[in-house]
């Protein structure tokens, strides 16, 4: 009997201990401000939609972002500013460079390479994009790309797959469409952080 109340007791306090614990810290400090991180992530964030102009075209693509993929996103993003460009042209960026290289900084790839194509937008030097040094720096080729857009009458105004290939005059023309999506939530998740 004795041994039943000590458990009893024992697993009332251990309730009580979690209770406690559940509940908050018990030496929490009040001297700190509580931000409404609701309101600070919102406000850091922009809207998605404003991002689409023209809503999104066909099936989209969803790809997990390794660190160094990431990095690419913010070093496009960058890019895209210091070019005094907008955010939809670093959603189109994006878009191109999740089209050619998943936001790899892709070297040469031997028979699976697309010619002499490298970088995060698959630029070839045989082309004039740059050297293969120039190409395959993330600011450079961004810079290069946006220089493109820059000279597409309208771009701002065409849907993303259209603005894409007219800079890339790529084989495939539809398949910037599908990166749309997760390229915007990539601009509004990274433009202000």
């Amino acid at each position: 009997m004795n041994s039943i109340l000590r458990k009893s007791i024992l697993g009332i306090a251990g309730l009580t201990v979690a209770g406690g614990l559940a509940a908050g810290p018990l030496n929490h400090d009040t001297t700190t401000p509580v931000r409404d991180t609701a309101v600070t992530t919102q406000a850091a964030k922009l809207d998605t939609a404003a991002l689409i102009p023209h809503g999104v075209q066909g099936t989209q693509s969803h790809i997990d972002l390794d660190d160094e993929q990431t990095a690419n996103v913010k070093a496009i993003i960058a890019a895209t500013k210091k070019a005094g460009m907008d955010e939809r042209a670093a959603v189109v960026s994006i878009a191109t460079a999740l089209q050619e290289s998943k936001l790899e900084n892709l070297g040469h790839l031997g028979d699976r390479n697309d010619h002499d194509s490298l970088g995060l937008f698959q630029q070839r030097p045989s082309s004039g994009w740059g050297t293969v040094e120039q190409i395959t720096d993330p600011e450079y080729s961004t810079t290069a790309f946006l220089k493109g857009l820059k000279q597409v009458d309208g771009w701002q105004d065409m849907p993303l797959t259209k603005a894409a290939q007219t800079v890339q005059v790529s084989a495939y023309p539809d398949h910037y469409a599908q990166w749309e999506q997760q390229a915007a939530d990539l601009v509004a998740e990274h433009w202000n952080s």
